[in-house]
């Protein structure tokens, strides 16, 4: 029996990264897997064909998650096609690094929009049909920067910071309705993005991480398909470190 043997998952931001680790492992494990994207259409149905090429159902959305109306439709459909919605994902994040002083609105308007907002808008979006479920797991993605802040993201890390307060308040209102809310706080993760970065400078941080490496999107995907599962049926509330104890 798969892990997520015919559960519906919505995943946020999964054409790249994190999200396309998480999307690839949830199919793996049985899980019928929606997802949202911005951008590339062309990358959106290469990544519906693979999942679907595990044997599930997948589905890609293109709109904003900063959307609230966008994603209440989402959802109405989802249940309309999917029957249910198991599990929400909510992976959608931007960066728009710039020190404090030279931080403009528009730069910080966005990244709140995208990385809390969305949060937000997905978990209300997917709570009435949990809630008359009585089931659900909500994954939300913070970031180590969350958790510590750093210097040139006060947005970035605001906005992940705001993601752990509201895990833990939706975890409290949920519970009774067997509703579980968690939050990975993932630390240096290797990825396309961090690909283009020069190589002196990535191997320096490997060097300051304890495991000595970076963390792939699968080390990410793991911790979200246990949290999703019933293995973790007895969680709730928590925020989980993913960072090869770098915050040790």
């Amino acid at each position: 029996m798969k892990l997520l043997e015919n559960k519906v998952s919505i995943i946020t931001g999964a054409t790249r990264g994190i999200g396309k680790g998480i999307a690839e492992r949830f199919a793996e494990e049985g899980s019928h897997v929606i997802f949202t994207y911005v951008s590339s259409d062309a990358k959106a149905k290469a990544l519906e064909d693979e999942l679907k090429a595990k044997g599930v159902n997948a589905k890609g959305y293109k709109f904003n998650v900063a959307d609230l109306a966008a994603c209440e439709e989402m959802a109405v459909d989802v249940v309309k096609e999917f029957g249910s919605i198991d599990v929400v994902v909510n992976n959608a994040g931007i960066t728009r690094d710039t020190l404090l002083m030279r931080m403009s609105e528009e730069q910080w308007d966005e990244v709140m929009n995208t990385n809390l907002k969305s949060v937000f808008n997905m978990t209300k979006a997917v709570q009435r049909t949990m809630l008359k479920q009585r089931s659900g797991s909500i994954v939300n993605m913070s970031s180590v920067v969350g958790v510590k802040g750093n210097a040139g993201q006060a947005n970035y890390a605001a906005s992940k910071a705001g993601i752990l307060g509201f895990t833990k308040s939706v975890a409290l209102e949920l519970g009774s309705r067997n509703i579980r809310c968690n939050a990975i706080a993932p630390g240096f993760i290797e990825t396309e993005m961090t690909g283009a970065l020069d190589e002196a400078t990535v191997q320096s941080w490997r060097e300051a991480i304890p495991l000595k490496r970076g963390g792939t999107p699968e080390d990410v995907a793991n911790l979200a398909l246990f949290l999703a599962s019933d293995m973790s049926a007895y969680i709730t509330g928590q925020t989980i470190h993913v960072d090869g104890g770098m915050l040790t």
